[in-house]
């Protein structure tokens, strides 16, 4: 008998065929930043956290 597939898995699969990227979230660039994913903030590229939200890549 074969197991279901974990609904994460079951989510991703929906978005995927959507379109959307479903990988881990990382830093963005802008210019010679790293950039938050989640509000945007800027930081020096030495950076490890958000220091306005707290966001840490996974």
């Amino acid at each position: 008998m074969s197991q279901a597939p974990a609904e994460d898995d079951l989510f991703d699969e929906f978005l995927t065929q959507r379109g959307h990227e479903t990988g881990d979230a990382g830093w963005e660039e802008s210019y010679n930043k790293k950039q938050c994913p989640d509000c945007g903030g800027l930081h020096d590229r030495g950076a490890s956290k958000c220091t306005v939200c707290g966001w840490t890549p996974v």
